[in-house]
């Protein structure tokens, strides 16, 4: 396996962390304030401001291989360093939901949805979501969906309740791609369809916005929207009926690479943070960079980065030399190990950071928020560990 870099994927890593040092770290706190400020869902001015320099730069839709010219592999360390701020990757225009959204519609749309949805989200001037999940029925097998999709003449009528739409509290998000129904009588896997629904339609109702451990994720958010006789144009069904799943597959590959690098910039970010902490602090007479378990935790949490780095680096090198398909099972690994990973490594900062580790003063609460919520976001461990079990045991 070659995880060589571009040249190209280096000059802009370097670009990249020249802008970090100059616009993203010193202005942490300016973010904090802003949202805090007013409207908690309204648009970040920092972030629109830093946007337009972004662009001006040319460190714009970096994980869109046929924009970029990056591979998987090339945007791995692009997305590791964007991933060390929680809220910088959409300067970059290279948040999720968005990039999933943007990768299945530049995949699987036609002319017409790229057009009018693809381009406003590759310009960042609309945000969007995506409406799988539903409260009622266990969503980690994605086969028990309710939620349907019904034909109108030359409309759908889309019905249903989702939540764990994540982007949908923001003012700018326009469109949800909802997954529903539209056979429930066909083979399992053919059932279901994907379709493009303006968050303005008529029947569509925000019903609330859940907080993760406290936190509201704003101004993004995660939202509970029912759908009720919602009437969308028939030309919104995004590649026809009962591929639903077909498309969801092919988003969920790259999409998890992304979130996998990022999460392992944040535990990078955490491990030098407990260094740090650990250097400063000497209770009962002993620096404690110099106890032994902590020296441990030190040691344990640059294996673990190192192991987890290295599984997405093949990974991505897989998707980049045989396809999605052929990466399932280690697509799933990562799914499961690097939360995992990441949530152990916070874990240990926050435990030397005492109680700044635990409240508004650092980073790290949130951080361990957003990586013990990807244990669930992105699929239960279990499912993810069923996937291994069965192509490891596949021909036995």
């Amino acid at each position: 396996m070659d995880f060589k870099h571009s040249e190209r994927s280096l000059s802009t890593a370097q670009k990249l962390l020249s802008f970090m040092k100059e616009h993203i770290n010193p202005n942490e706190q300016r973010y904090r304030e802003e949202v805090d400020a007013g409207d908690r869902w309204a648009p970040v001015q920092l972030i629109e401001e830093l946007k337009a320099k972004a662009k001006e730069e040319k460190l714009w839709n970096l994980f869109l291989p046929d924009i970029s010219g990056l591979s998987n592999v090339d945007y791995a360390p692009l997305a590791e360093i964007m991933g060390q701020v929680y809220w910088c990757s959409e300067v970059f225009n290279c948040s999720a939901p968005d990039t999933g959204n943007m990768e299945l519609l530049h995949m699987y749309g036609s002319e017409a949805q790229k057009m009018e949805f693809l381009g406003p989200l590759l310009e960042g001037n609309i945000r969007s979501c995506f409406s799988m999940t539903e409260p009622d029925i266990a969503s980690s097998d994605a086969t028990n969906i309710r939620g349907l999709i019904k034909r109108d003449g030359d409309h759908y009528l889309v019905n249903g309740k989702k939540w764990w739409s994540t982007g949908a509290g923001d003012r700018r998000c326009k469109f949800a791609i909802f997954m529903g129904k539209t056979d429930p009588e066909a083979s399992v896997y053919r059932q279901q369809s994907m379709i493009i629904v303006p968050l303005d339609a008529e029947g569509v109702v925000i019903e609330r916005m859940l907080d993760v451990f406290g936190y509201d994720d704003a101004p993004n958010g995660h939202a509970e929207i029912s759908f009720n006789d919602v009437r969308v144009p028939a030309e919104n069904l995004i590649l026809g009926e009962g591929k639903g799943f077909e498309i969801a597959q092919g988003r969920l590959g790259p999409g998890r690479v992304h979130h996998s690098m990022r999460l392992i910039g944040l535990a990078e970010r955490a491990l030098e943070s407990m260094k740090e902490r650990a250097s400063e602090r000497s209770p009962f007479g002993k620096p404690l960079i110099e106890r032994g378990l902590i020296r441990h935790w030190i040691a344990e949490s640059r294996c673990e980065i190192d192991a987890a780095r290295m599984l997405v680096l093949k990974t991505a090198w897989m998707m980049d030399t045989h396809g999605n398909k052929s990466a399932r099972k280690e697509i799933a690994m990562i799914k499961a190990i690097v939360p995992q990973m990441a949530s152990n490594v916070i874990d240990r900062a926050i435990q030397v950071h005492g109680g700044a580790g635990v409240c508004q003063d650092t980073f790290l609460p949130f951080a361990y928020t957003i990586s013990r919520m990807l244990r669930i976001a992105d699929g239960p461990d279990e499912v993810h560990f069923e996937t291994v079990a069965k192509w490891e045991l596949k021909g036995q």
